[in-house]
């Protein structure tokens, strides 16, 4: 471990069964979906091996089908059931290895949840029936139409149909695990990790409230947990002492009473570590997916969401345990230090940063872009598509060829310092342009700056990626106004342009009262930057926003976050006007404020640009809020004291007439690109000077779109 280090402990060495890992660091499974017909591609391997470049300890291949095509859950994911995969396999952990990763596997059999089977008529295999109650309705709430169709598409449209497993299928099982280990390892590889958790065979075999068996395979602990321990040793001894074998279990069923416990979870570790396994790896799941569930497991929404389960096992097994579950390299130094847990696993910030493990080596923990935890990428994983980030434009697009060396090296000038401006810097400054980035407000981030008043994550992007841009040398020039005579002056040979969005007011009566703001006047209000919002405050908010100004409070977006608990310039009585991503935030922001908030949405859905996980959590919390949400309702008028609107029927032009008392109105729709300064910097400099649009400027897309558009431009120049 390299002196200096800030995480000596997430830095150094362990063993786990016969392998010595370089680190703590593990990368755990987490679904691609670029296989084809199960076999390992061009693409997948360039996804690991960049993982193991970056310097992670233990690299897990996502979930694997030891019965491919039977027992698969998508047909995109790596296939283990027949010779043809070891020479993929081998390919793999070459590249891997090459850079100093081990690699496990990570083997599955999905059970009820094996859409694959459905798709081409088969039963899915469960432990017992009837199935327990998991309301499988719930995944429409909160859905859009285009992602329940992407989603069914799964299973050609399909629904499942179950079998209750007989003791010759499972002896398949346990034989198709042994087989697939025996691949793993001709293939050159490390070990593998025995999937037992989320809801797929082997999990439904260890619950209580799945399985319902008389047999040897039900009923008493040690005979729920038989499958497992067949699994464990049949693949010990067809593999011997030299191959790492993982068990990952569910520390905790969120959703159904009778399911797995902590306690419960503890005793089938120690009967895995027994049975054979080097390590455990603790996880979590909700078998009701529809609303929070997703969020409660498999996939966390809170830091450290599954530090206790990790724990509870640890107390109870002598070999080495892997936490998971939102874990951020200080965390996972803390929890290594108390002796929660002896790995960390860290999965969507390993897909944001591959680079982490070496950054922190090097000291620069400042330098790790962070996970916005925004769902974009496991969203994909519905519908068996390559998921992208949207803080790292180039996951999901392994096929991209990385940015050469700028030849010649020209002077980039980025008009706007949003997420968008600063990729486009960022990236351009890496491939040896000059580049000059000029900023109207006295800080960078843009929108997204303010946006970390509701989602703190956003602040901790903007602060990586200022640290970014003073890495790679960009000059940044904040308080500074663009004109095209000003950025003409700069001799440019290319100009990215990334002033954001704007936001109109709609054409309706009352909207300009004082009372009613638009998000950049909230913005002016909280931090002295934005829109003309001084007449919308009376005397006394004004003096203290002012004294906050000059004390420096409202240039720091966690202290105004503090403050707005206590105090804050807006009624108690609030109508939000707009139904997305940036009203739904708002609205639970307010609420958990103490303020009385109603969301109106002309629309049939709400949060649509957020990834459908996100928007699940988000909308439970605000509802948990008491935020009222009123879709297919369009605003009429506002008064001193009201908001009137009308419910949008179907089949009508005009529905019912709906009151609703306002001390503050919030226009949070009407979002629409600018690129008017682009059009004008055109005309002023010339058809010599290539003139780019990155961001909102050119398209509504927020953090992703922007970040995505300004990589790509930032490549191109």
């Amino acid at each position: 471990m390299p002196s200096g280090s800030s995480h000596p402990l997430l830095l150094s060495p362990i063993r786990v069964g016969p392998l010595k890992l370089r680190n703590r660091i593990v990368l755990p499974a987490m679904d691609q979906n670029v296989c084809e017909d199960g076999l390992i591609t061009d693409r997948l391997v360039a996804h690991y091996e960049e993982r193991s470049r970056g310097g992670a300890g233990l690299l897990v291949l996502e979930t694997s089908a030891v019965s491919y095509p039977h027992g698969a859950t998508a047909r995109h994911q790596p296939a283990l059931s027949h010779d043809g995969v070891v020479p993929g396999l081998r390919r793999l952990g070459e590249a891997v290895h090459a850079h100093g990763s081990k690699l496990v596997v990570q083997a599955n059999h999905h059970g009820r949840i094996s859409g694959v089977d459905t798709a081409e008529g088969r039963p899915c295999l469960v432990p017992s029936l009837p199935l327990p109650d998991t309301d499988p309705m719930s995944i429409m709430a909160d859905t859009t139409t285009d992602e329940l169709v992407a989603m069914s598409a799964l299973t050609d449209g399909k629904m499942p149909t179950y079998a209750e497993a007989t003791v010759e299928d499972l002896a398949d099982v346990v034989r198709k695990f042994a087989d697939a280990a025996v691949r793993i390892q001709a293939a050159g590889l490390d070990g593998l990790e025995v999937h037992a958790g989320h809801g797929y065979l082997l999990d439904t075999f260890l619950s209580p409230i799945w399985n319902k068996r008389t047999d040897r395979y039900g009923g008493s602990e040690e005979n729920r947990a038989r499958l497992m321990v067949e699994v464990v040793e049949a693949v010990r001894e067809r593999c011997g002492s030299d191959f790492a074998i993982l068990v990952r279990l569910n520390g905790r069923d969120n959703a159904l009473e009778g399911g797995i416990t902590p306690d419960l979870a503890a005793r089938y570790a120690a009967v895995a570590a027994n049975a054979g396994a080097d390590a455990i790896h603790v996880t979590a799941y909700s078998s009701i997916t529809g609303g929070p569930g997703f969020t409660e497991g498999p996939l966390p929404w809170r830091p450290c969401q599954y530090e206790d389960l990790a724990r509870t096992v640890k107390a109870a097994v002598d070999v080495p345990v892997i936490a998971v579950g939102r874990i951020r390299p200080d965390d996972g130094e803390r929890i290594l230090a108390d002796g929660g847990a002896d790995l960390i696993a860290m999965g969507r910030q390993l897909l944001a940063d591959p680079d982490l493990p070496n950054r922190l080596a090097a000291g620069r923990p400042d330098l790790v872009r962070p996970c916005i935890n925004c769902f974009v990428c496991v969203a994909q994983n519905f519908w068996s598509a390559a998921p992208v980030c949207a803080v790292n434009a180039q996951l999901g697009h392994q096929g991209w060829s990385k940015p050469t060396p700028a030849s010649p090296s020209r002077h980039v000038v980025v008009v706007g310092g949003g997420p968008g401006g600063m990729e486009a810097a960022r990236v351009a400054a890496e491939r040896g342009h000059k580049v000059t980035l000029l900023e109207r407000a006295s800080h960078l981030g843009g929108t997204a700056r303010f946006s970390s008043l509701t989602t703190p994550l956003n602040g901790d992007l903007v602060r990586w990626m200022a640290a970014a841009l003073a890495e790679a040398g960009v000059e940044v020039r904040t308080a500074t106004t663009a004109t095209p005579a000003m950025v003409a002056a700069l001799r440019p040979g290319a100009v990215v342009v990334a002033t954001g969005a704007v936001r109109d007011r709609p054409n309706t009566p009352g909207v300009n009262l004082p009372h009613v703001l638009s998000g950049d006047d909230l913005r002016s209000l909280l931090t002295g930057e934005g829109g003309d919002s001084n007449h919308r405050s009376g005397p006394l908010v004004r003096l203290a926003l002012a004294v906050a100004r000059i004390l420096g409070i409202t240039t720091d977006m966690g202290r105004v976050r503090s403050l707005s608990r206590r105090w804050m310039p807006i009624g108690k009585r609030v109508v939000v006007v707009g139904g997305g991503l940036v009203g739904t935030e708002l609205a639970e922001f307010l609420a958990d404020r103490g303020r009385s908030v109603t969301v109106l949405e002309e629309g049939g859905n709400l949060a649509t640009e957020m990834a459908h996980p996100r928007r699940w959590r988000t909308l439970h919390e605000a509802r948990a809020h008491g935020v009222d949400f009123r879709t297919r309702t369009h605003l009429v008028a506002v008064t001193a004291d009201e908001v009137i609107a009308r419910t949008v029927m179907a089949d009508e032009d005009d529905g019912n007439e709906v009151r609703f008392g306002a001390d503050s109105v919030l226009l949070a729709s009407s979002v629409q690109p600018d690129s008017s300064l682009a059009e004008a910097i055109r005309t002023g400099i010339g058809d010599d000077v290539e003139v780019h649009v990155v961001g909102d400027a050119g398209s509504v897309g927020y953090i992703e779109g922007a970040i995505r558009s300004g990589y790509e431009v930032g490549a191109s120049l």
